[in-house]
């Protein structure tokens, strides 16, 4: 193709963008570093124990259904093609298994990680019981 002939432009990107979620993290670690990585679950696995996050995570269930908790938010469902955030440093992430016992769950998340600490910290279970009326009330 010589300069002058180009193939006409698409119209495409101006209506490409879709909203899935906005949110205004509490903080960015200083010097954080970007880290994107996909989790998948079996049918019913319950996910990983109660952590946190060193700094605000970003994701998108991209197959199944994820129960999802952190700390001072009741638990909720989070199905493929739907976002969630969580603002990590001292909260508390309870859940984010599989709410189904027949599908897969398969989800991304990019997290914004402080130097020099771990993406991600368990919780024990002294932790937890000493913070047991930050959690929202649970389903009966």
């Amino acid at each position: 193709m010589s300069e002058g002939t180009r193939k006409p432009g698409s119209n495409a990107w101006q209506t490409a963008l879709t909203m899935l979620q906005e949110a205004e993290p509490p903080f960015i670690p200083r010097g954080a570093h970007a880290m994107t990585v996909v989790i998948e679950f079996p049918p019913g696995d319950p996910g990983t124990p109660p952590h946190r996050h060193s700094g605000p995570a970003f994701g998108y269930v991209l197959e199944g259904e994820m129960l999802f908790e952190i700390e001072g938010e009741p638990e909720r469902v989070v199905r493929a093609g739907e976002a969630f955030w969580e603002p990590g440093g001292d909260v508390i992430h309870y859940q984010d298994g599989n709410n189904r016992d027949d599908v897969p769950l398969r989800f991304t998340v990019t997290m914004l990680c402080e130097p020099g600490r771990p993406m991600l910290t368990l919780v024990d279970e002294d932790e937890l019981a000493q913070r047991g009326d930050r959690r929202a009330p649970r389903p009966a």
